[in-house]
């Protein structure tokens, strides 16, 4: 079982211009107090050609983490239009909100996003230059891809006498890394 139980992700504010602010509501319980803080991040998948089109909107540390119930809103400015291939700003796209621990993924919501003009006389008749003033950000909300990832979390491995060399170098952090600072919640 694992130590944090993601239990709501709401999608506020949405649908939204696209140089509109993210925002998303997001609610987890932790079963048990933990060592270090929780990462979250929000990407933007700019184009389905190449992830060098990618972009970490924001990134936010999480903690303390104890035993209890959680609510926070994580705030991510929008992408970098420059950063996107003209041909892929408009039409379907992803986002994904991801939480590690200790630098191990463990859950990851990934969202369908269609940009599109608010306005029909740009949808029948759409400019060459794309017009972002125009453009209507929805992140299809309906149907959420969740998938879960192992993590030990802060529970220690024992290796055994087969495993001990190998695992040594492997487990001096457990989840994969040491641990960080954070700003005790809060968003961006």
């Amino acid at each position: 079982m694992s130590a944090i139980s993601v239990t709501q992700v709401q999608v506020l504010d949405n649908p939204q211009f696209f140089g509109n602010p993210l925002q998303f509501e997001i609610q987890y319980e932790c079963l048990q107090s933990l060592e270090n803080d929780l990462e979250w991040k929000l990407t933007y998948v700019g184009s389905a050609e190449s992830d060098k089109h990618d972009q970490v909107l924001d990134t936010v540390l999480v903690g303390p983490v104890v035993k209890g119930s959680y609510k926070f809103v994580f705030q991510a400015e929008p992408p970098d239009v420059t950063l996107i291939p003209q041909s892929d700003i408009l039409g379907v796209t992803v986002l994904l909100l991801t939480c590690a621990y200790n630098d191990v993924e463990f859950i990851r919501v990934g969202y369908y996003v269609n940009n599109e003009y608010s306005d029909e006389d740009l949808k029948e008749n759409p400019p060459e230059t794309v017009r972002l003033d125009r453009v209507l950000r929805n992140i299809l909300v309906e149907k959420p891809r969740v998938t879960r990832f192992p993590c030990p979390f802060d529970t220690p491995t024992i290796p055994t006498a087969d495993t001990a060399e190998e695992e040594d170098m492997e487990n001096a952090y457990p989840c994969g890394g040491g641990g960080g600072g954070g700003d005790n919640g809060g968003g961006s």
